[in-house]
């Protein structure tokens, strides 16, 4: 065990990559193992439709990228990435062609609702609004292992958190404000009945007011290079096509940490049916789009936002979700949409522009949802349809393949439901830990789980880290 090193890491996603860093930062040597030919995981740009149209795969938008406590403690900038915020950091448009407007100040954001709500606005964001730094800090670590840093805030927080969107959105008297939180909380891809989906809301809403919802310059995949870069100069290894099916097969090493599913950190590291408990979610339809021009939307506003919502009611979105998560694909579907050449010409050709929009479905479904997809697109922006050169649809069997991390195309990497809500991967007091004393789990089917934010990589080597040293001393 001389030759040993101190970490092995399985998956080079930003999980991984975030893990391999802070451990590489205290001077432990660490080597990362990626199936892949090149590091990204959830964070990667292609040229998925035509030469020169640069489209990211999975995560485009990042409000908790640029406001990730591991990112900030990080000089990523040096290594490329440089973070753009758009004008607007979303839009929900509605038929009458006024939207809902969530912006940088908290004041645009309430006026958009009109007056009946604007105030009941400006008072759920009060307790909040400019204490971003130590909320994330907090909701993003695994509480019962540190004490929080604003105890206070973060209680009022999960009080008003914890419950489901849907008894949030009874602050409010109409469908615009309604909508907007219903839409912030469809991110993971859970009932609007869901407990704990009103702090999902209220943490996008903040992450807008607070840091933005910017895309990173050149694709998300500037942000996994950059996270590559700095390891490899703190004197960590990555090796890329380089696919792990035992344990054995890797070096040897005191730890090692997984950017994986439960289920298949489990399979490799011959954990039995540790976590044959774990349930993943419904699943993604995701389209990428290369378009003549500029998304026609009714809505001006929409128009200069990076991301943009699709389902004008909260019934309307409740109503797709509930679908997606009890198996069947909804009719008229909620969408996601983000249009980053609206800040960043150079994902595509002069004059040219890429949108990328997804859809729910269940888990593993194999049917095209494309007309549906393209009927919501031309409900808020007549024209679409003539204005694409080219498009690339990706199912849940598709982003499986693309990622053994998005089991049955499941995005979020786990089930946004019962005990998995607050206890991923399982109800434990160190969720990176398992029965083999070497073997950690660090991806996003831990907590805090899905987002580009490399909190659980950061949570999870915090972990190794003390265990390494109690076993030194």
């Amino acid at each position: 065990m001389r030759d040993a090193r101190d970490a092995v890491v399985v998956g080079a996603g930003p999980n991984g990559l975030t893990a391999a860093v802070e451990l590489a930062r205290r001077g432990l040597s660490v080597e990362v193992f990626e199936a892949g030919e090149t590091v990204g995981g959830g964070a990667r740009t292609e040229e998925l439709t035509l030469p020169g149209f640069r489209h990211d795969p999975c995560s485009a938008v990042h409000p908790m990228g640029v406001g990730s406590p591991a990112f900030a403690a990080m000089p990523l900038d040096r290594y490329g990435l440089t973070w753009l915020q758009p004008e607007l950091p979303m839009v929900h448009p509605f038929p009458d062609g006024r939207p809902a407007v969530l912006a940088r100040s908290v004041g645009e954001t309430a006026a958009s609702f009109g007056p009946r709500d604007a105030g009941a606005y400006r008072r759920l964001m009060a307790p909040y609004a400019g204490h971003w730094s130590t909320l994330a800090a907090d909701f993003l670590s695994v509480q019962w292992q540190k004490l929080p840093r604003d105890p206070v805030r973060l209680a009022r927080f999960g009080l008003v958190g914890l419950p489901p969107v849907s008894v949030l959105m009874r602050r409010f008297r109409d469908e615009r404000a309604r909508a907007l939180l219903a839409g912030l909380a469809a991110h993971v891809i859970s009932p609007l009945s869901t407990p704990a989906t009103g702090a999902i809301a209220l943490a996008f809403a903040l992450a807008a007011h607070d840091v933005g919802w910017p895309v990173a310059r050149g694709g998300s995949q500037a942000i996994s290079d950059a996270l590559a870069a700095y390891l490899r100069e703190l004197g960590g290894t990555i090796h890329t096509g380089v696919e792990v099916r035992r344990l054995d097969e890797l070096p040897p090493a005191r730890a090692y940490l997984f950017d994986t599913s439960p289920t298949a950190m489990a399979r490799i590291a011959g954990l039995g049916r540790a976590y044959s408990g774990f349930r993943y979610g419904a699943a993604a339809f995701k389209i990428d789009y290369a378009l003549d021009g500029p998304v026609p939307w009714t809505a001006p506003e929409a128009r200069r936002a990076g991301t943009v919502h699709l389902g004008p009611t909260s019934r309307e979105i409740g109503a797709a979700l509930h679908d997606a998560t009890s198996g069947r694909a909804p009719e008229v579907p909620f969408l996601i949409t983000s249009q980053p050449t609206v800040v960043d010409p150079s994902r595509a050709p002069e004059g040219k522009h890429v949108l990328w929009v997804y859809g729910h479905v269940p888990n593993g479904w194999d049917g095209d949802l494309t007309d549906a997809v393209e009927r919501q697109l031309e409900r808020f922006a007549p024209g679409f349809r003539d204005l694409v050169l080219a498009q690339a649809t990706a199912g849940p069997p598709e982003l499986a393949r693309r990622n053994a991390n998005y089991v049955g195309g499941d995005i979020a990497c786990g089930a946004f439901s019962g005990l998995q809500t607050m206890f991923r991967p399982r109800p434990a007091l160190n969720p990176y830990a398992t029965a083999h004393p070497a073997v950690f789990l660090c991806s996003s089917a831990a907590w805090p789980g899905p987002g580009v934010h490399g909190m659980s990589g950061h949570n999870a080597a915090k972990v190794v880290w003390r265990r390494l040293r109690h076993r030194d001393r």
